[in-house]
């Protein structure tokens, strides 16, 4: 699924981050960024040892990367240049929960813009251990990025990588309430 917000593309694909041919992939990252589960674990694994080099080096110099916030590190061995970790929250029920999704979304888009970055593929954040509900963190992130989207960006290409059809469907159904609201 595909829609065309501004000179960008906003897409939805079923598949494993890993194996995206963009630019940049976000991985769902916890505040110290320690890669050690979820998806974090894969992107870690399948990057090489230098994602979480680099990860414990952008903590030590610049402390741990804030709920709402994102760090960027190299791809290592992916196809992706780049790793931009977001924090995303853990899921309490409040409204506090979406304003730091929608900001770690945000976050990311921005980290992608400000190192001229063209393309950016995003996992389901929030979703996995930190609870957040997927039809909940799929209408946060969708409303974040078309936001963001509709301002100044160099982004050209932003995709929502779902791992499983129950994940896609859920995005493909937020997506399409949210054009026809």
């Amino acid at each position: 699924m595909k829609i065309q917000i501004n000179d960008a593309s906003l897409e939805l694909v079923q598949g494993d981050i890993t194996e995206m041919d963009v630019d940049a992939i976000v991985n769902a990252a916890n505040e110290r960024l320690v890669h050690g589960g979820g998806v974090a674990g894969v992107i870690s694994r399948k990057g090489g040892p230098a994602i979480q080099s680099e990860s414990d080096a952008w903590v030590h110099q610049h402390g741990r990367v804030h709920t709402g916030s994102a760090a960027i590190t190299s791809g290592g061995r992916l196809k992706a240049r780049q790793v931009i970790h977001a924090v995303g929250p853990v899921y309490d029920g409040t409204p506090r929960s979406a304003d730091l999704l929608a900001s770690a979304v945000r976050a990311a888009l921005h980290m992608a813009d400000e190192h001229g970055l063209k393309s950016i593929a995003l996992p389901a954040i929030s979703t996995g251990i930190f609870g957040y509900p997927m039809d909940e963190a799929a209408r946060v992130m969708l409303e974040a990025a078309i936001a963001y989207l509709r301002g100044e960006t160099g982004l050209e290409r932003v995709v929502f990588c779902l791992y499983g059809q129950a994940a896609f469907d859920v995005f493909s159904r937020e997506l399409g309430a949210i054009q026809s609201s």
